[in-house]
């Protein structure tokens, strides 16, 4: 199976302006991101950049680039007008890896990927990883999942669900063991036909109340296959502090 690797790497940040730059231990974070990609065993990495400064750097480090519009609003936005740029048979399938996971597990991407492959009717494939502590399921900055029999999700959201309604009128300090809590991971891949189709919806309500881009996809009826991470995913990098953590993290490593 092929798959490729696509990273959406934008230079504005309202946290962390220039973020995909930022030095850990040596090397600008995109590059670590890219790092991760190649140890996925892809067939092709692409930096979806509108940026000039990253398409040099990245090139500087032997990456492939694609130019994209500074006017997307989402990264799946971003791997649409890739898909279309670069011509991908409406069958082959891109991993969308956000620049700012330079920590991600390689062995994500190609699980996220090998799913899309084993389920052809389901349009976008995802991860997702069972929630353990009340305060997770209770953040709003959590994205929450609720699934099907067959792992199909039927909604993305920020609050808290499925409602443990006899459990949380005692408690909400606790989880049962058994609730069927799921934090959702932002690991996709889809297939370049879908991503083309895609590019022509337009914002839907949900999506706009909620900012999650796939509720775009379950509002137009077409299906995300969602399947337990095989490891955690780590952190990615959305503030000065998080950037910290990560060069520590780095650091550690031995990196």
């Amino acid at each position: 199976m092929n798959f490729t690797v696509v990273i959406p790497a934008r230079y504005a940040s309202s946290r962390l302006p220039g973020k995909p730059l930022a030095d850990i231990c040596g090397k600008p974070m995109v590059q670590h991101t890219w790092e991760r990609a190649q140890e996925s065993g892809a067939a092709r990495i692409l930096i979806a950049t509108d940026d000039a400064r990253i398409a040099e750097v990245a090139q500087g480090f032997g990456a492939e680039v694609c130019m994209t519009s500074a006017e997307h609003a989402t990264g799946t936005d971003r791997l649409a007008e890739v898909a279309a740029l670069e011509g991908f048979a409406n069958d082959a399938i891109l991993v969308n890896l956000q620049g700012d996971e330079p920590a991600m597990p390689p062995q994500l991407l190609r699980q996220v990927a090998e799913d899309m492959d084993a389920h052809p009717d389901a349009s976008v494939t995802t991860l997702n990883q069972r929630i353990q502590h009340a305060a997770e399921l209770f953040d709003p900055h959590v994205v929450k999942t609720v699934m099907d029999a067959q792992g199909y999700a039927l909604y993305f959201s920020r609050a808290p669900m499925p409602w443990d309604r006899d459990a949380f009128a005692v408690t909400r300090e606790d989880l049962r063991a058994d609730a069927e809590h799921w934090r959702h991971l932002g690991v996709y891949a889809y297939r370049a036909g879908f991503l083309k189709r895609f590019a022509t919806w337009p914002l839907s309500p949900l999506e706009g109340m909620e900012s999650l881009e796939q509720l775009r996809v379950l509002w137009q009826g077409e299906r995300i296959h969602c399947t337990a991470a095989t490891e955690s995913p780590g952190h990615g990098v959305d503030s000065p502090a998080d950037l910290e953590r990560m060069r520590a993290w780095f650091t550690k490593q031995g990196a």
